[in-house]
């Protein structure tokens, strides 16, 4: 389980994320590994929707352990972590995502450089 802490209240979690938040496929696992793996379903993948993270476990014989497995790298991935601190900032200000990426393409958080005579300076379009 994923669980994001408030700054206030470090023993508050914000939200967690469980297995039962993801979807679970499972697959057959080709490759070398005897007479079974080729006819029974021990590969997961989890796919968290609302960020589009996914992972996969096949390494293991049992479904469980390739479940927790592939759990444990979709929380680790990039996709999932930038996710989570974007969630976690929508929950502690109370703004929406379009909200938080409106503030931040405000043209006072923007700056804009341009190439001149070779080098880089901040262009002064205001």
């Amino acid at each position: 389980m994923a669980k994001v802490f408030s700054k206030a209240h470090p023993r508050v979690p914000l939200f967690s994320v469980t297995i039962s938040d993801c979807r679970v496929d499972t697959f057959t696992v080709g490759g070398h590994g005897g007479s079974g793996k080729d006819t029974s379903n021990t590969g997961v993948r989890v796919t968290h929707e609302p960020s589009g993270a996914s992972a996969e476990g096949t390494r293991g014989r049992s479904q469980l352990h390739n479940k927790q497995a592939a759990f444990r790298r979709m929380a680790e991935s990039t996709k999932f972590k930038a996710w989570v601190k974007m969630e976690a900032s929508r929950l502690s200000s109370g703004k929406s995502i379009d909200d938080l990426v409106q503030e931040a393409l405000e043209p006072r958080n923007i700056k804009e450089e341009i190439r001149k005579d070779g080098v880089w300076v901040v262009n002064q379009t205001e």
